[in-house]
């Protein structure tokens, strides 16, 4: 019996959706090149073309807005936008001009699920309803890349663009300035943190109201993770905000203008509010166990934490303190960012805590503890913007070196079964300037 050939349908004759299918497949250089063909095949990737879309500036914005058809950012799923000009002093009228393009922008991506906004100066308040209409977001990012003296972003409108997202789930924050209305007692008095004045005309909110501070994000229902970065976390209303949603991630920075003591109160306040849902929790300044102790909710602050990340700002003589602070808390992973010239430092300071560890007894401190990473970035703004790689020293190098060894001796060490000491995951990798290889990982701890 003869065998059947094999028949093959030429392109043109392929379902939509099968097409559809295989550009996806492609990298976004060849989806460009493949729509060159013809007609069709520019619509066919029209869909693909659109989904990430990436404004660099003000002049980029405006131009993409006034030439692109709007019909095609029904596709767009990701959305950059800066609104710093490529050339310097644009006068007023076109920053108006800016924000109205960012509001009709808005109100034609009606699948957008990743908006970051890198603001140069705070928009018209006319932009917030746009907001209303991002059903399908969940991830927003608002940054000030601006002069944070002439030209600060305002929390109020800040807050009630982020309050305005229907099913908004991931909060990302940066460089936000004080609102004269919520923090009078900055103006004029040291250290002179920035704030914003004349942004009383930001209408209410229909769920929060004139309340339009910071503090005022804990009553969003539908959020899960909330990074704030670069920012004055003074108000004390972060600790009497009643918390409407169940914060997992929590991530907070610190403000350059005040001094470590003052930011340590202000991330031990919010923590004694929303720590007890918080199972991600990453940080730049110490805590203390009075704060956990002295909470004001009968259940225990970070209850649920399994894994905790100190980044780059994190002072190296507390990580030991803060670390025994958070014994209570089941922690799994321990992620540790420091400066390429920390490292000799850091990797000392993580050894300090093993060896307390020790001596405590695996079971008081840290019992379900599995895994510590060691990272060195070539720059504090590493964790956000990818740099050049760069090398660095051999002293560095040997102290992450001679802390997987300790880890070894600690495993070699360990007498009961059940409690087995750490276990190195691999030898030591090469460490580079933004060291996306680990300077320590280890497992089975």
């Amino acid at each position: 019996m003869a065998a059947t050939a094999s028949t093959s349908l030429p392109w043109h004759a392929l379902p939509t959706e099968m097409k559809f299918s295989v550009i996806d497949q492609l990298a976004l250089a060849d989806i460009r090149a493949f729509s060159t063909v013809n007609r069709d095949a520019y619509e066919l990737c029209i869909p693909a073309m659109w989904r990430h879309v990436d404004l660099k500036t003000a002049e980029a914005l405006l131009s993409y807005v006034l030439n692109v058809p709007a019909s095609y950012h029904r596709y767009i799923r990701q959305l950059t936008i800066c609104t710093k000009p490529a050339k310097e002093g644009l006068p007023p009228s076109q920053s108006t001009v800016v924000a109205d393009a960012i509001a009709t922008l808005l109100s034609q991506c009606s699948q957008l699920e990743q908006l970051e906004l890198n603001l140069e100066c705070s928009l018209h308040e006319s932009v917030v309803p746009a907001f209303g209409g991002l059903t399908a977001l969940k991830a927003l990012s608002i940054g000030h890349c601006g002069h944070e003296q002439h030209q600060p972003l305002s929390e109020r409108l800040v807050v009630s663009m982020a309050a305005t997202v229907p099913n908004l789930v991931d909060l990302s924050l940066s460089c936000i300035a004080r609102s004269v209305i919520h923090a009078p007692e900055l103006v004029g008095a040291y250290p002179f943190v920035p704030v914003v004045a004349g942004d009383a005309n930001i209408p209410d909110h229909p769920l929060l109201g004139a309340e339009l501070s910071l503090p005022s994000l804990l009553r969003l229902p539908t959020l899960k993770s909330l990074r704030i970065r670069d920012t004055h976390l003074g108000d004390p209303r972060w600790s009497t905000t009643p918390a409407c949603c169940s914060l997992q991630v929590l991530d907070l920075g610190s403000c350059c203008h005040e001094s470590p003591e003052f930011n340590r109160t202000c991330t031990e306040r919010i923590v004694g509010n929303v720590g007890h849902s918080v199972s991600e929790f990453s940080l730049a300044t110490a805590i203390s166990a009075d704060c956990l102790a002295a909470a004001k909710d009968e259940q225990t602050p970070l209850k649920r934490l399994r894994k905790i990340q100190l980044t780059p700002l994190f002072p190296v003589e507390n990580v030991v303190d803060t670390l025994s602070a958070l014994s209570d808390s089941p922690i799994e992973q321990l992620s540790v960012k420091c400066h390429e010239d920390d490292v000799v430092d850091m990797c000392s300071a993580v050894e300090d805590f093993l060896n307390l560890r020790v001596e405590r007894g695996q079971t008081a401190l840290f019992e379900h503890l599995t895994a510590i990473t060691v990272d060195a970035v070539a720059d504090l703004n590493d964790e956000v913007e990818a740099k050049p790689v760069v090398s660095i020293s051999a002293d560095h190098a040997d102290a992450v070196k001679h802390l997987q060894e300790y880890c070894r001796d600690l495993h070699l060490a360990s007498a009961p079964a059940c409690a087995p000491g750490p276990k190195c995951a691999s030898d030591l990798a090469p460490i580079t300037g933004r060291s996306q290889a680990k300077a320590a990982a280890f497992s089975s701890l």
